[in-house]
């Protein structure tokens, strides 16, 4: 018989471990080595592969793959695992990878993100809090997204790649190169800086000071003709001026390992 939640044509393996008031649906498989938090709803049809921990009060609804092997050729068997915390949104068909051997071994994504339909996270990534991937965009591996961050539909965001907290990557966006925080990209070719992503901090209350001096490093960064080291030296002067905001963007750019998208 059937445990309370599961339904009767779903395939629990034994070594899973579920929390109280999981439910999982009509063949859906959940693999050994998996652990699902208190509350969870995994929907019909899906695919939940270990070493894999997921948190509490997630909905994963159905036809979604989660904690597939990475999709690397380098890749022979190695425990890696997909860890994803709480009260995340995985819609229809997402395809979630665990990590590789050679890439820190795991996946991870964090709380209270969006992940809609037929949006893909490869093998080491490392997404934030509160972010929205909007339908089939994509992060190849061991991209790193911050906080608050907007893929719209169709995004796709190339492997080592940093996306900075509270940007917004246009629909159909290409990204090649390390997006700062507080940017908005569009595409042209490969993505392109448009300014920043003004309506979205208002929403989160940055205040208009913050937003100005948000703004001001941007101008910096790409409205002249300054070369990189003069629009740092420049982004250091709006720091010194007490912005946490600018000290943060400089921080993110000194520590990159692909070229600055500009």
């Amino acid at each position: 018989m059937a445990q309370p939640g599961i339904h009767p044509t779903a395939v629990v393996d034994p070594s899973a471990r579920l929390g109280d008031g999981v439910s999982v649906g009509a063949f859906t498989l959940v693999g050994p080595d998996v652990e699902i938090g208190d509350g969870s709803t995994i929907g019909p049809h899906c695919s939940l592969q270990g070493p894999m921990r997921i948190g509490r009060e997630n909905r994963i609804v159905g036809h979604a793959a989660i904690g597939g092997d990475p999709q690397d050729k380098k890749y022979r068997g190695e425990r890696v695992s997909l860890e994803i915390g709480d009260r995340n949104l995985i819609r229809e068909f997402v395809t979630l990878n665990r990590g590789t051997g050679d890439g820190g071994g795991v996946t991870r994504i964090g709380n209270d993100n969006w992940l809609l339909a037929y949006t893909h996270v490869a093998h080491d990534c490392m997404v934030g809090n509160h972010c929205v991937f909007s339908n089939n965009a994509s992060l190849a591996g061991h991209v790193v997204v911050g906080d608050h961050v907007i893929l719209s539909g169709f995004a796709g965001v190339h492997q080592f790649c940093r996306i900075g907290a509270h940007a917004f990557i246009g629909m159909g966006a290409f990204v090649n190169g390390d997006v700062p925080p507080f940017l908005m990209v569009a595409q042209d070719k490969y993505a392109r800086p448009r300014g920043i992503n003004a309506e979205g901090l208002k929403r989160r209350g940055f205040d208009p000071r913050r937003i100005a001096a948000i703004r001001r490093a941007y101008r910096a960064l790409y409205m002249g003709d300054a070369k990189l080291d003069e629009a740092r030296a420049e982004l250091e002067e709006i720091a010194a001026a007490g912005s946490a905001d600018v000290r943060a963007m400089l921080d993110f750019i000194e520590s990159g390992e692909r070229p600055l998208l500009r």
